[in-house]
């Protein structure tokens, strides 16, 4: 084993444009739960250069006001301000349309509404037992959107991100080595006290949080690499619904699996079933029977059961193969109906997962310590 590794991990604000299109599809979908548990969607987010566009699948009883959905998540994300090309006021359109009932027919009889594999993980680095490079990007996004929410820094514009480097010496977390961020800022603020800020009312606080100092030297640091940035979100960059699958999930540090999670209802097991493998391997972590595990499941679409579980405790377990599968077994029936019952998933609870990851959240039903 060498002496030492290097992981980086990034995470993205609330109002980065992949975010504000997660943000609309999710909150699509906690309207339609709201009004009908049983809704099945599939939405798909565009937010463009003045234009935000739906497009995708659902099935349901709800009457929904897409439109006043998508226009009131982008005024909360910040951006009520046409000049930046981009804002609540923004041309919308939606392409919506009824869930294909070549896919309907397998999620009528409790099958899953989609194939692929899922992965959840937990190890012992963090409080959350989440590992520490993604947690440390998550917080210090969060942050630098508290920093604006709060006006700690009048100067923030919505959209942003952050990244982080930590060094592991003997598999453990050991210290902060670099530091990123960008920000977006008003014209008049220089790069010196945006730099100057973030490192003090952002990068700090959070570091301190997790018991990490700053970076020695100060080329470890870098806010806004190519100097300025003043205008923020899709008007400089679109945004897509589920494009930032890594950040969603643990920062690279696990395996990904093969499709995003937000504006999707629980009968699609790319959400579902990541939820569930998350449940599965932090309980397992949580109980002491190992420091690290990787939880693996497979679907196929219209069939209920899972085809693969796996789990992968990197040698770390305290027990043995066969008292992890029975102590998986009875933590969670994995079936899609199963996952959705014991998560109880069919509720509005989506919202909370557009930013900061879909893990590490205690409020959420997967992230529950079994009693």
């Amino acid at each position: 084993m060498p002496k030492f590794k290097l992981f980086t991990s990034e995470s993205v604000c609330a109002g980065h444009p992949d975010k504000i299109a997660d943000g609309i599809s999710d909150a699509i979908l906690d309207a339609a739960l709201t009004a009908d548990p049983n809704s099945r969607t599939g939405i798909e987010t565009v937010a463009g250069a003045n234009q935000i566009a739906l497009f995708g699948e659902i099935k349901t009883a709800a009457k929904i006001d897409y439109e006043a959905i998508a226009r009131e998540k982008v005024r909360q994300l910040g951006y009520t301000t046409p000049e930046w090309g981009f804002s609540h006021e923004s041309i919308f359109s939606n392409d919506m349309h009824e869930q294909s009932p070549e896919i309907a027919v397998g999620v009528d009889h409790d099958g899953a509404g989609d194939q692929g594999m899922m992965f959840g993980y937990a190890c012992t680095e963090t409080p959350e037992l989440m590992p520490t490079p993604i947690m440390l990007a998550h917080s210090l996004a969060r942050r630098i959107d508290e920093a604006r929410e709060q006006g700690d820094l009048k100067w923030l514009r919505p959209d942003g991100k952050a990244q982080v480097t930590v060094r592991y010496e003997q598999d453990k977390a050991v210290a902060v080595e670099k530091l990123v961020a960008a920000v977006a800022h008003d014209e008049q603020a220089s790069p010196e006290q945006v730099k100057s800020d973030v490192i003090e009312h952002i990068f700090k606080p959070v570091l301190d949080k997790y018991g990490f100092e700053l970076p020695a030297s100060s080329d470890s640091i870098v806010v806004n690499g190519t100097g300025l940035w003043h205008i923020p979100g899709p008007e400089s960059d679109a945004g897509l619904t589920g494009r930032k699958i890594v950040v969603d999930g643990y920062g690279g540090y696990a395996r990904v699996g093969g499709g995003a999670f937000s504006g999707k209802d629980p009968s699609k097991v790319d959400r579902s079933g990541a939820y569930a493998a998350r449940y599965i391997a932090k309980n397992i972590v949580a109980a002491g029977l190992a420091d690290k595990c990787e939880v693996g499941l497979a679907y196929v679409i219209g069939h209920p059961e899972p085809l693969m579980q796996t789990i992968d405790t990197f040698g770390t377990a305290k027990v043995s193969d066969e008292e992890l599968e029975a102590f998986k077994n009875k933590l969670i029936d994995t079936s899609v109906r199963g996952i959705i019952e014991k998560l109880d998933l069919r509720r509005p609870i989506y919202s909370r997962t557009s930013a900061y990851g879909h893990f590490g959240k205690n409020d959420l039903p997967w992230e529950q310590i079994a009693g």
